[in-house]
């Protein structure tokens, strides 16, 4: 079995080293994809296009990048993955013949398990969701138009996955099978959550509840399987040893920083869909009101890219959990609520000038 995995994870250097021989021109753009991939686009960019335009869609992007996302951890510590930019260091395989030199980025150095793709996994789930949305929009779905419209929409989606895979490759971050394996894991969660209504009506009871269950569950796993001396966290010092440059190691992307990100995402919009500010800014005519969504979509935009411009304290690991939970709760709150309440409330003083 281990030789198996040495001769896969051995051809997945040799994909990684061909990409950065061949296409380092195409460095910029390969970093550029893997911080869009990143959830952070999703919550920070996509997430408040897309509620403000069909609430339904944006509360299922929510379900599926979170849900996705603490199942894509569970994976990673079931699994061991290693990763391109540390297994070529310690492997054995190269024992006859000199290892291939493979080049870090600022992106390269994850300190989780590899496998799944984080990315891949995010990516292909949220893109899923979108691109359903979409086809649910075309009408007259046996004409011709309609069925170049799919094709087109299809090609878009599985280009940007081809995209999210090369680039995590390229730098050195996961092997081609972790990618393809987070890219299969993400569409079957969003696909899972095509047939699951009853996102759109949970209360902010059940989304306290479930995000206790998530934490416990990550939480009790991990310490369970460390009472029996094995340590889910074994990825960290190699990303210390084998990291390039000390600085491309971020505490945000340790696996308990992204669980805790993802729950605060989660309870934020439990409290945001429950608060007086969502229910009064979204009833009357606002609903249907393209002035009103339009300027949620502006104002949660600008107000998000401020607020994510500013850069929590990473001293103290314990502290910078607590303020990361806080921020991300901060995010849909801002969106789902504190925005178009504003917004709700300056265009109905226009209307009352104007009368």
């Amino acid at each position: 079995m281990e030789v198996g995995m040495d001769t896969l994870h051995a051809m997945g250097v040799y994909i990684v080293k061909h990409l950065q021989d061949n296409f380092m021109s195409s460095e910029d753009w390969f970093i550029f994809v893997s911080h869009a991939a990143d959830l952070r686009s999703t919550f920070y960019i996509i997430f408040p296009i897309w509620f403000h335009l069909c609430e339904s869609v944006g509360i299922k992007l929510i379900w599926v990048a979170v849900v996705g996302d603490w199942l894509n951890l569970v994976l990673k510590w079931i699994l061991f993955g290693q990763r391109p930019y540390w297994w070529v260091h310690e492997t054995s395989y190269y024992a006859n013949a000199s290892a291939p030199e493979i080049k870090q980025f600022p992106v390269t150095c994850e300190t989780g398990p590899g496998s799944p793709s984080g990315h891949a996994m995010g990516s292909s789930s949220v893109y899923y969701v979108m691109a359903c949305a979409v086809l649910t929009c075309l009408h007259n779905k046996n004409s011709f138009k309609s069925r170049c419209q799919r094709w087109a929409l299809w090609v878009v989606f599985w280009g940007v996955q081809i995209n999210v895979c090369l680039s995590r490759v390229f730098v050195a971050a996961h092997f081609p099978h972790q990618v393809i394996a987070g890219v299969i894991s993400g569409i079957v969660v969003a696909e899972m959550f095509n047939h699951i209504q009853v996102i759109y009506s949970v209360s902010l009871k059940k989304y306290i509840y479930t995000t206790v269950f998530f934490f416990a569950f990550a939480v009790g796993f991990y310490l369970s399987l460390k009472a029996f001396d094995v340590d889910l966290l074994w990825t960290l010092d190699k990303a210390k040893q084998w990291c390039a440059r000390p600085e491309w190691i971020h505490i945000d992307s340790t696996p308990f920083a992204s669980l805790i990100r993802n729950l605060g995402i989660f309870t934020g919009l439990g409290l945001a869909l429950d608060s007086n500010m969502y229910k009064s800014s979204h009833k009357g005519k606002q609903k249907t009101d393209a002035t009103f969504h339009l300027g949620c979509i502006i104002a949660s935009l600008l107000v998000l890219h401020i607020f994510d411009s500013f850069e929590l304290p990473n001293k103290v690991e314990m502290v910078f959990y607590l303020l990361s939970f806080c921020k991300s709760v901060a995010v849909p709150l801002t969106v789902v609520g504190i925005v178009p309440y504003c917004v709700s409330n300056f265009l109905r003083g226009q209307d009352k000038k104007v009368l």
